[in-house]
């Protein structure tokens, strides 16, 4: 069993930074993909970024692109999302998930990620 533990969110005004970190136990951290997803109020949960298991791989929503970075520290049990140039559409609550098939052709898909974090919130005020 696989626990993960979102931290990192917050307020920021509009341009602002966060950098969410997801901490992750069990000894077969390294070999999943993870991803973040998000998910705001009314509305799906939806893909942010995924990256595989040894990092050489990474994919960002259009959303995303050129302003989130994702990042792994397997050594430390860690994944991380950089968010730069915040805007208030990004308002969401934010989740790490982790699939341990490490199927990178599903990375996008929330339902083919086995373990779920609690969520962080993250706020961007206009």
């Amino acid at each position: 069993q696989v626990q993960l533990v979102e931290s990192g969110g917050g307020l920021v005004q509009t341009g602002g930074s966060l950098r969410l970190s997801c901490a992750a136990s069990g000894r077969t951290f390294s070999s999943y993909v993870m991803g973040w997803f998000r998910q705001a109020p009314g509305k799906e949960r939806e893909f942010v970024a995924a990256i595989s298991w040894l990092g050489h791989s990474t994919d960002y929503a259009d959303s995303a692109k050129g302003r989130f970075t994702i990042s792994r520290d397997n050594a430390k049990n860690t994944v991380y999302l950089q968010m730069n140039s915040l805007k208030p559409e990004d308002t969401a609550v934010y989740y790490c998930a982790g699939d341990r098939t490490g199927d990178w052709g599903m990375r996008m898909t929330p339902t083919k990620y086995d373990y779920w974090g609690q969520g962080t919130q993250v706020t961007v005020s206009s």
